[in-house]
């Protein structure tokens, strides 16, 4: 399985959890609709990017070792990022609607080290695109409506799965063309 296909069940696992788990703060019949919409989301990923992705871009190569320890790195202190902050926001600070803004940019900052490892500008869209949602679902949930956290949350999820198809589905040229 080449690491696009990899990468985008990651990409679309995480982005079906945020829509998933998001829309059940919704109002009805809302949040049914967008997780409907989600899992049908999901569905085409994994159908286009995955079981039959397209055959014209070439092989890539395996990641260097290099990317791998920024991987490594970058996922790692995601994992520890998550619930360090959501505890400190829950219990410091006293912010829950706070929690998943940062859940948002903790995700979205684990991808930015990702574009220069695996030369992949991808990753810095998906990104900034995930750093934005956190600071204008945090700019929104304090200032007009708690509501906004799970409205990010469920931006961010879907961001996720569009990313996590254009990445997988990406067109490399041919090497003979870059002769």
């Amino acid at each position: 399985m080449r690491s696009e296909r990899i990468g985008a069940m990651i990409g679309s696992s995480g982005g079906l959890a945020f829509v998933l788990i998001n829309a059940g703060d919704l109002p009805a019949p809302a949040g049914l609709l967008i997780r409907v919409t989600g899992v049908v989301a999901f569905l085409a990923v994994v159908w286009f990017a995955v079981i039959r992705p397209s055959n014209r871009s070439v092989p890539s190569e395996p990641p260097s070792r290099r990317a791998i320890r920024i991987y490594g790195t970058s996922v790692t202190a995601m994992a520890i990022g998550i619930p360090v902050g959501a505890n400190l926001i829950n219990n410091v600070l006293h912010l829950p609607v706070l929690t998943v803004p940062w859940v948002i940019l903790v995700v979205g900052a684990h991808f930015l080290p990702f574009a220069n490892a695996f030369g992949a500008p991808v990753f810095a869209r998906l990104g900034w695109t995930m750093v934005g949602l956190a600071a204008v679902g945090s700019a929104v949930s304090l200032a007009v409506t708690e509501a906004a956290a799970p409205w990010a949350g469920v931006l961010a999820g879907l961001a996720l799965l569009g990313f996590s198809s254009a990445g997988a589905r990406r067109v490399q040229p041919k090497v003979e063309a870059m002769r």
